[in-house]
């Protein structure tokens, strides 16, 4: 009785490692999960004191399907000072990330429609593309060249079918950043292609290296692009589900109309918290991004020293993806470093075919865990 699109989809990689790892640790089982993107560290208290008190003060009832005002101008305000992208607040639409890349799927893409992508990628760009009725075109990356997408091969993929390009910088799983110049060339193609640009920026405060740039920043850009992002990663705040979609008010108008007939509006006093989180102190998520940018370095000096690995820099996000000469696929991989070394990772190829010989490590925890997991790690390769 399952829909015959639902039947398409496979379960979410990282989700299902998740959901085995909370298993085997409640069997008693000591487990070091490097399986999650979830920061380890607790919101900032200003932003939880501001939705209590928004709780206290009775705001617990339905907002805008758009958002609260407020909330809009505050995140047009900040995205406009941060990544100079000329938006306002009616170019706003407040709804989790997960769910904006959801709705702007089913808002633009038809049966039959090509949607490129790089490879890899998140797991559920493909998902979200297949569910709306759309073809999946995977646009492969190298190692060598630190995963980052080629624009002539983008260019080359398009054809009459093609409806949207799919970008994610800084990226997971990789940690690319896509250097402004590259940026600047897939903008021209989407502009002279007529093709939407759906890009997901939601790490876009987690940069080490370089700067991160927004495509809608550039000239023309703007109305082209369904730029994606939230608090999720760089406030810490993954269980509040708050994010939102930036585009033409127009586009936003079209997407708001799945919004206003699924989840209605986010929840009024987490959107409370957002204004906080936006307008308010800022050290925290500069404080979070050191201690990631140093937990990086650690993991990447001790991958590096296992025989056989190798790893880039990631310049963003908190992903290492290294590259192993295994004769052995990383879904069979990660689940011998889980059921044996009691590590769990996720396998290349939960992020597309060119994610076959790596796996990846997510650093958003502790360095006692980071040098203890990636020790496991090391010793289990040693044995296979």
């Amino acid at each position: 009785m399952v829909s015959q699109r639902l039947q398409t989809i496979p379960a979410s990689g990282t989700i299902a490692i998740s959901n085995l790892v909370s298993q085997m640790k409640a069997e008693g089982i000591d487990i070091v999960s490097f399986s999650m993107g979830e920061p380890d560290f607790t919101t900032p208290s200003n932003v939880i004191d501001a939705a209590c008190d928004s709780l206290h003060e009775g705001f617990t009832h339905y907002t805008p399907s758009t958002g609260i005002p407020e909330l809009r101008k505050a995140v047009a305000e900040y995205t406009k000072k941060i990544d100079n992208v000329p938006c306002a607040a009616e170019n706003v639409l407040i709804t989790p990330s997960k769910q904006a890349i959801f709705m702007s799927a089913l808002a633009f893409i038809d049966p039959g429609d090509e949607v490129i992508l790089p490879d890899p990628s998140w797991v559920s760009y493909e998902a979200c593309v297949r569910l709306a009725g759309g073809v999946p075109v995977y646009i492969p990356t190298r190692f060598e060249d630190n995963f980052v997408v080629d624009p002539a091969l983008i260019e080359a993929a398009i054809t009459p079918r093609t409806k949207m390009i799919i970008l994610n910088t800084p990226s997971n799983p990789t940690g690319c950043v896509i250097p402004k110049d590259k940026l600047k060339q897939i903008a021209d193609i989407a502009m002279a292609h007529n093709i939407k640009v759906m890009s997901d920026e939601i790490y876009s405060a987690i940069v080490y290296e370089g700067e991160h740039t927004s495509i809608a920043s550039f000239p023309g850009m703007f109305d082209h692009t369904i730029l994606i992002s939230g608090l999720s990663k760089s406030f810490a705040m993954t269980g509040w589900r708050l994010g939102w979609a930036i585009a033409s008010a127009e586009d936003i108008k079209n997407i708001n109309k799945l919004q206003s007939h699924s989840i209605s509006c986010c929840v009024s006093f987490v959107q409370k918290a957002a204004v906080e989180a936006l307008s308010g102190p800022q050290q925290s998520k500069y404080d979070m991004v050191k201690a990631f940018k140093k937990r990086r370095d650690l993991a990447l000096d001790l991958i590096r020293d296992i025989p056989g690995m190798e790893c880039n820099t990631p310049a963003g996000a908190f992903y290492l993806f290294p590259k192993y000469n295994k004769d052995i696929p990383s879904a069979k991989l990660a689940e011998a470093l889980l059921k044996e070394g009691h590590v769990a990772v996720t396998p290349g190829t939960a992020f597309g075919p060119c994610g076959e010989g790596f796996f990846r490590i997510s650093y958003a925890t502790s360095e006692d865990q980071i040098q203890e997991g990636i020790a496991r790690i090391k010793k289990s390769m040693a044995q296979m």
